[in-house]
């Protein structure tokens, strides 16, 4: 029987506060087969998580990420804040993590790859994001797990393909049909798709023969999931 993965997008966040440790732990523990993280870099050069470029709408503070070092995000987020790359791969160790990289940058890229490597993680570590993001990581690990993020019908170009050689095409999941999935799995290719969160949408996609779906409510997913095996 296909086996289709829960994906954890940030964790727990109707429950938790997205991209922290504890809501990483949440999302396992309600069922989640991997979970998703963003990841950015400090001012001086620590990955850490955080979607967004500032820390306004989680931690209402006005400081962009990229201003302040990993000591002063510790002082402005507390003990239980925004976690360095490093701590979350080891909160979550044994299990798969697929990192989204915003703003990503050659340098940023290359310091989130490095502490993959040097957490011993990279078999569990897969990336995900647009094309020149994945252009980066392919740059920087040639043997890097990748879903590359598409937002059109219109498949991906071969040159392109050749380049990212992705593992998986990630897509919206307003776009994705059994048409697309049988296409896309016919190149060799994987499905995922993002960000699933009534059990309307997780019913059809898993309909469709999606290999993945990330959600915001993973408890729900996972509990669609078995009601789908029995």
């Amino acid at each position: 029987m296909r086996t289709v993965r829960a994906v954890a997008h940030r964790g727990d966040p109707y429950r938790v506060r997205e991209n922290t440790l504890a809501s990483l732990r949440s999302a396992l523990a309600r069922g989640a087969d991997a979970v998703e993280i963003d990841v950015r870099l400090t001012r001086d050069g620590v990955p850490v998580l955080l979607h967004d470029d500032t820390l306004k709408r989680l931690w209402r503070v006005e400081r962009p990420v990229a201003d302040v070092t990993l000591e002063q995000l510790r002082s402005l987020t507390g003990p239980e804040g925004v976690p360095a790359l490093g701590e979350a791969l080891e909160a979550v160790a044994g299990h798969r993590v697929m990192i989204d990289l915003p703003g990503a940058t050659e340098r940023s890229v290359r310091a989130i790859v490095g502490t993959v490597r040097e957490c011993g993680a990279a078999d569990r570590v897969y990336y995900c994001s647009g094309a020149s993001a994945m252009l980066l990581v392919r740059a920087a690990d040639p043997a890097a797990e990748i879903a590359l993020t598409w937002t059109t019908l219109a498949p991906p170009r071969p040159v392109l393909l050749e380049a990212v050689a992705p593992r998986w095409l990630n897509y919206r999941f307003g776009l994705v049909r059994r048409e697309l999935t049988e296409r896309v799995h016919r190149d060799g290719l994987l499905v995922s798709a993002w960000t699933a969160d009534t059990r309307r949408t997780m019913r059809r996609l898993i309909a469709a023969g999606v290999d993945s779906i990330t959600t915001n409510r993973v408890d729900a997913l996972s509990a669609v999931l078995k009601g789908s095996r029995t």
